[in-house]
């Protein structure tokens, strides 16, 4: 006869700072004080309940930003996760301050691939080992290209850097293990939906993966995707729901007899509220509303960005202020630096810091015509458009691209309505994370740039460019001139 027992395991990955609950046609919608009131609803009604975040917990909101990730820590610990990873945004104020946030955490933060490169320590806890009602549940944390790219503007900081790497870390890990008595084997990752599924398909099934619950990529899912019997998740992003896993756990075989999963909405209707979070919140929510209260300005219409993929209408203006003031040909700004699908048409100071909450300088590189297109081709290269993990760009003025969908190749650029010469020097500019990583995201070394020139910091804070030509514009019109053009 089995023996088996009931695991409820709940997961959340991508909060982003999604606070606060919104008003949905008269019903409350997602923030964590219904997010808790569900947890501890389900805490109460099953015997063995785990909660799990799979990463990005920091970002998105002016309460993250104004306290640099401290008032987040303070609000995931009320809402008391059993075990948390890391994702990319938790290295954006840098790693020294996340060593420092992980201490004021009254939860795990493990993490299996960050290290010193020095002498090969690791930064955090591996894995952990959580035994509830009798099953024991080892956990590891998985992240790998982003924060590489990241944690490059730390020079002692080191990671592995792709999924096979991340298998064999898994394999020792579960192979150190193997001795003791573990009876659910669950991956935290934060590399993406598709990576995820690269993931499972490398692990050796000895090593006894039993789950994959991950995030970054946002993916809605209506079941797990099972991919060599490790069934994969993700619950979107923000607050607006949870993932719920209810297994039957068979501790004589230590693996999954069954299980069920489902995407629960997080409202009103089945939610309680966690006033005590609430109290925490509006302490935090009154210092940040008096200070980000300022009016910016207004523009002509709402702008959109509904993707990072294609350019945008806030992509066109952003990158074309930042090149007005700062002096360039050109500026390529990260696309996954705006942060919201719209803007407008009043501009405060809390909408344009969620819009772009990143205090990166901007950096001015010189690069001949030649160069400046194998940049933008190496953008566009074959498979771009379809990898989670490639950077695009939103393009100032003056620049043409067309990218052919069907050949997955740029069949044509210009400047300013006619081809660029190949001997000409542009002054082009680049956010920090950008410059740091120009090698694999633009195809060009920061050694051959500085043949043309030394680089040079135009500024120390893009978002202090925006806030302050902005706040001296009014009635502001998105460019209607189109830059990146797909075709086919």
């Amino acid at each position: 006869m089995k023996n088996l027992k009931k695991l409820t395991l709940l997961h959340s990955n991508d909060m982003h700072g999604d606070f606060l609950a919104e008003d949905e046609n008269g019903r409350l919608v997602g923030g964590v004080s219904l997010l808790s009131g569900y947890i501890q609803k389900v805490r109460s009604e099953e015997e063995h309940v785990l909660y799990a975040i799979s990463g990005d917990m920091f970002r998105g909101s002016v309460i993250d930003s104004e306290f640099k990730g401290l008032s987040t820590i303070e609000i995931m610990n009320m809402l008391t996760p059993d075990v948390a990873t890391l994702g990319n945004h938790e290295i954006d104020y840098g790693i020294a301050h996340l060593l420092f946030l992980e201490k004021c955490a009254r939860f795990p933060i493990i993490n299996a691939n960050l290290y010193l490169t020095t002498n090969q320590i690791r930064l955090f806890n591996s894995h952990i080992i959580l035994e509830i009602g009798g099953i024991r549940v080892l956990f590891i944390g998985v992240l790998t290209e982003e924060v590489l790219a990241t944690a490059r503007k730390e020079r002692l900081i080191g990671s592995f850097i792709n999924v096979h790497e991340a298998a064999v870390e898994v394999g020792r890990i579960c192979n150190a293990h193997r001795t003791e008595d573990i009876d659910l084997t669950v991956l935290l990752t934060h590399i993406g939906f598709e990576e995820d599924k690269k993931l499972a398909a490398l692990l050796d099934p000895h090593w006894g993966v039993d789950l994959i619950i991950g995030g970054h990529t946002h993916t809605y899912l209506t079941e797990p995707c099972v991919v060599a019997g490790i069934p994969i998740v993700q619950a979107v992003t923000g607050t607006d729901q949870i993932g719920r896993f209810d297994l039957m756990i068979d501790t004589d075989t230590n693996s999954i007899d069954r299980y069920t999963w489902e995407l629960i909405p997080i409202d009103d209707s089945h939610c309680p509220r966690d006033t005590a979070l609430e109290e925490l919140i509006a302490k935090y929510s009154a210092i940040a509303e008096e200070k980000y209260s300022r009016y910016i300005t207004r523009f002509a219409g709402v702008y959109t960005h509904p993707t990072r993929d294609r350019e945008t209408q806030l992509g066109r203006l952003m990158a074309d202020v930042l090149r007005d003031n700062l002096g360039l040909d050109v500026m390529l700004l990260g696309s996954g630096s705006i942060r919201v699908p719209e803007l407008g048409p009043l501009v405060t100071l809390k909408e344009l810091t969620e819009m772009f909450p990143f205090q990166e300088e901007i950096i001015r590189v010189t690069v001949t015509g030649r160069q400046l297109k194998d940049m933008i081709s190496h953008i566009f290269r074959p498979g771009a458009l379809e990898d989670d993990h490639a950077e695009f760009y939103q393009f100032s003025g003056g620049i043409k691209v067309v990218v052919s969908l069907s050949a997955q190749r740029v069949t044509e650029i210009a400047w300013e309505g006619a081809p660029i010469d190949d001997k000409r020097l542009f002054h082009v500019g680049v956010q920090t994370y950008h410059y740091k990583n120009m090698e694999e995201f633009l195809g060009i070394s920061e050694m051959e740039t500085t043949r043309n020139a030394p680089a040079k910091t135009l500024a120390t804070s893009a978002f202090d460019v925006l806030d302050e030509n902005l706040s001296r514009m009014e009635l502001v019109v998105c460019p209607e001139d189109t830059r990146w053009i797909t075709v086919d």
